[in-house]
């Protein structure tokens, strides 16, 4: 199989997947115990935590292992519950592990206003501002797009309401190992990781915590993490994800330059056999390797039908939306009509993608428009 649709998962790295057998069979022990065993199953994760600490320029014990982006995220938000603030700010093109939640906690009292953004997918800053009221208790928007790949001010968001003394979450599952991340940079108090984005295990995430004061327990039963996240740990999870954060972090400007290679190349051959396509997003501030296009007259449904027949996986935008052939939001809310919407593929690309797969769908294309 050609695989390009490595923003909905990767495949888990070889160092991973290895260590990943070992400690399955090895280090089975419950991290709580104190005998010896559990005792080393707790330093194993100790030094995972460290490793995820690190790719993100913060300290250990800022970082707290969850099952996914999804939770880290969920983590975040329902704790507005608890807040004296209940309004969250977020962008119109969050994903739905950012606006479903905001919309299911609605029930209890939260209300909500979500900040346009351009027709490259860019936050309107001053717009997101305009939206901050006596009783906005929290600031949520993504690094980086799922779909289009735009990536976001941060920073000078940040900058603008740390004056006002407003908690601010970035949702950086599709960032890691593609751009840099460092949290003290960013200038967040939260944000969202998630392993098998950057080659590691499905089922384990992490969220970094600037003060653990500021939030309480999501899932309540034991004391792990630190009393903010009961259940027994997933230790071959974690170990597995701080390996694959210490390579991501490691690999950072060869796997961008490679990522970016690979994507002017597919995009100077689609050029030499269409020109009925539009690129979306913005593409001067993006993702390397992440492309999302619109081919006049096409529908994405039936050009990913015609290219799975060809052993070849692309996407129409967020795997977390499969089987929806419903116009995607993100793309509505950059201005994207319905045809166009209905008419995108998007395609990323990886670490271990080369020119001559590249040349493989060049040449699928080709046969299908």
């Amino acid at each position: 199989m050609l695989y390009f649709d490595n923003s909905a998962t990767t495949p888990i790295h070889p160092e991973v997947a290895e260590k990943l057998d070992y400690i399955n069979r090895e280090h089975y022990a419950n991290p709580s115990s104190i005998y010896n065993q559990g005792r080393k199953a707790k330093s194993l994760i100790e030094n995972a935590r460290k490793q995820v600490a690190d790719a993100i320029g913060a300290k250990s014990d800022q970082i707290f292992f969850t099952s996914g982006g999804t939770e880290a995220n969920n983590q975040v938000l329902w704790n507005s519950i608890e807040n004296d603030k209940k309004h969250i700010i977020a962008s119109s093109i969050e994903h739905p592990a950012v606006i479903r939640v905001i919309n299911k906690i609605r029930s209890f009292g939260i209300t909500s206003s979500l900040a346009p953004v351009d027709k490259d997918g860019t936050v309107d800053i001053d717009s997101a501002l305009k939206l901050i009221n006596d009783n906005t208790g929290l600031f949520s928007i993504m690094l980086a797009n799922n779909e289009v790949g735009t990536i976001q001010p941060i920073k000078k968001i940040a900058k603008k309401i740390t004056r006002l003394n407003i908690p601010f979450h970035t949702d950086a599952v599709q960032a890691l190992g593609k751009i840099p991340v460092d949290v003290t940079s960013l200038g967040v108090d939260y944000l969202s990781l998630s392993a098998h984005k950057f080659y590691g295990p499905k089922g384990i995430g992490a969220l970094y915590i600037k003060n653990k004061k500021t939030l309480k327990s999501f899932i309540v039963g034991g004391e792990q993490e630190s009393g903010l996240r009961g259940g027994t740990e997933n230790i071959a999870g974690i170990i597995g994800m701080g390996i694959a954060a210490e390579i991501a972090a490691k690999d950072l400007d060869s796997c961008y330059s490679h990522l970016k290679h690979l994507e002017d190349y597919f995009l100077a051959k689609l050029h030499s056999i269409s020109s009925s396509f539009i690129r979306n997003g913005n593409s001067n501030n993006c993702l390397p390797g992440l492309i999302s296009i619109s081919f006049k007259g096409h529908k994405s449904d039936v050009l990913m039908a015609k290219l799975d027949r060809k052993n070849i996986a692309v996407s129409n935008g967020s795997a977390c939306n499969t089987g929806n052939i419903k116009p995607s939001n993100i793309l509505k809310e950059m201005g994207i009509g319905d045809d166009l919407n209905l008419s995108t593929l998007r395609i990323s690309f990886g670490k271990n993608n080369n020119e001559k797969e590249i040349d493989k769908l060049i040449e699928a294309l080709k046969e299908i428009l």
